[in-house]
């Protein structure tokens, strides 16, 4: 095993910073030389995305991240590189005010940024002002150079993290780097990939530096990034009744489409049978737009208890309203012994009668919704979501699922997984009712709750970016994800 072994773990900055500690400590590597080992990685990974690159211009702070920068310019510059650096503030400890003196006794020059120094023209903007150890908003100064930064349009690449975005949690609490292209070091940090984060950090590139794999020993990651994967085929015997019977509820006066997404996406996900409980106005628009679904009027409890028998997963929310028939409706299936999938209005009424769950349960809210089931506000789920993800899972004793880019899903254990894909094309109305119908069509053929909820996740996910892909993001809807859901599903695309 070598570290590569390690590129989908995802670690907290304090246990980056173990990392890092132990490899002084343990394996008697100095802190200067990992310094080194970071800045010649970096020069590496700016030559690979911008091979034509003859001018850059590097940013950096004080602390260790400036450090790297230093030494990256002076590579740059033995390399052949124009080079113009730019300093906020005195360098601060031993390795990082080495890095500076060996940059500037190699000839190269420093210069002093404030708001009235004019950037240079280049063709790539180095960013090491702040490192993982910034956890708070930039100072005005640094603000002031990051919109400079921005407005001159040159690409960025970012050392470790982009400056102002949250290592840790994903949150960008005001301005940040724009980075094209984010080299990070020793470890994969979790912050990177989801939240605010993604829209800050371009491509990722992980380079481990050349350490050991001794350095990984007992070395427990936070998080995992999610894998491509899909189920094995089908046993040539098989029927629909082995694939399990999916019981969409939901739908209420004029909300049809939420439920035949969810429903269609049911069948779409490999459900061997698909059923709705909706209301009676929705059966013919349901039975001719698909008529492989058993639409039925159920106007009340019992007319939903007559169901039951037949099914094997709930899936239930998706158009469910919060007035008196969506509210017997959801009593009764969360009454029912039978695994659940819960989104909507059906997260929005447990927000308002809480219980928790002894049975296999996926619940899929959005930040909103999250924020109703834990009583905070929406900024306290945004400020830390991989906290918000696990609370959802212990507090109610579920499989949650956190939406929204980077979506995360965790268990009551703790574990999490990172999903990495996804688009903004996929803001649109509907795409919540399709991953409730995946996640409960994944249940329905024998996934548990955590590998439904990663693999509905992650089909949903990728069936979005393969739709985008063919069309483009804007004007993404729903029903485009459904082909290329399949196709997935099936291990056609890729």
């Amino acid at each position: 095993m070598t570290s590569h072994a390690h590129r989908h773990e995802l670690y907290t900055v304090e246990q980056v910073r173990a990392l890092d500690r132990r490899a002084i400590d343990e394996l008697g590597i100095p802190g200067f030389e990992l310094m080194q080992r970071a800045a010649a990685a970096a020069l590496v990974c700016l030559r690979q995305h911008w091979p034509q690159a003859r001018r850059i211009a590097v940013y950096c702070g004080p602390g260790n991240n400036g450090g790297d920068g230093f030494l990256l310019a002076a590579l740059a510059r033995e390399a052949g590189l124009h080079v113009e650096v730019f300093v906020l503030g005195e360098s601060r400890g031993d390795d990082a005010g080495r890095a500076r003196h060996e940059f500037e006794h190699g000839g190269g020059t420093v210069h002093a940024w404030n708001d009235a120094v004019e950037l240079p023209a280049v063709d790539v903007h180095v960013d090491a002002l702040y490192g993982t150890g910034l956890q708070r908003a930039l100072a005005p100064e640094a603000a002031a150079l990051v919109q400079h930064i921005k407005a001159t349009g040159a690409p960025v690449l970012a050392l470790d993290v982009p400056s102002g975005v949250n290592a840790d949690t994903g949150d960008v609490p005001s301005e940040a780097v724009q980075a094209s292209v984010t080299v990070t070091f020793i470890a994969p940090k979790r912050g990177l990939y989801t939240g605010l984060a993604p829209g800050y950090v371009g491509t990722v590139q992980w380079e481990s530096l050349g350490l050991p794999e001794t350095l990984w020993q007992d070395a427990q990651a936070d998080a995992e990034l999610m894998q491509p994967w899909t189920l094995p085929p089908r046993p040539r015997q098989a029927h629909k009744g082995s694939n399990g019977h999916v019981l969409a509820i939901g739908g209420d006066h004029g909300t049809a489409g939420a439920i035949r997404l969810c429903a269609e996406a049911a069948l779409r996900g490999g459900a061997g049978l698909v059923s709705v409980a909706t209301r009676g106005e929705h059966l013919i628009a349901l039975n001719s737009a698909r008529p492989e679904l058993m639409a039925h009027d159920v106007n009340g409890p019992q007319a939903l208890e007559a169901l039951l028998p037949r099914a094997s997963v709930l899936a239930v929310g998706p158009g469910l309203g919060q007035g008196a028939w969506g509210h017997a409706l959801w009593l009764t299936a969360l009454d029912a012994d039978l695994p659940l999938v819960l989104d909507a209005d059906g997260l929005n009424l447990l927000a308002l009668e809480p219980r928790e769950f002894s049975r296999p349960v996926v619940m899929t809210p959005h930040p909103g919704e999250a924020a109703r089931l834990l009583g905070c506000d929406t900024q306290a789920i945004a400020a830390d979501r991989f906290a918000a993800v696990r609370e959802l899972a212990t507090r109610y004793r579920v499989v949650a699922v956190l939406k929204g880019a980077g979506s995360l899903v965790a268990d009551p254990k703790g574990d999490v997984a990172v999903c990495p894909w996804g688009n903004p094309g996929m803001a649109s109305g509907g795409m919540g009712d399709l991953l409730t119908g995946i996640v409960a069509a994944l249940l329905a053929q024998g996934c548990d709750a955590w590998h439904a909820a990663t693999l509905g996740v992650a089909l949903h996910a990728r069936a979005g970016d393969v739709a985008a892909r063919h069309g483009g993001e804007r004007g993404l809807i729903a029903t485009d994800l459904l082909e290329p859901l399949r196709r997935l599903l099936n291990g056609i695309d890729r």
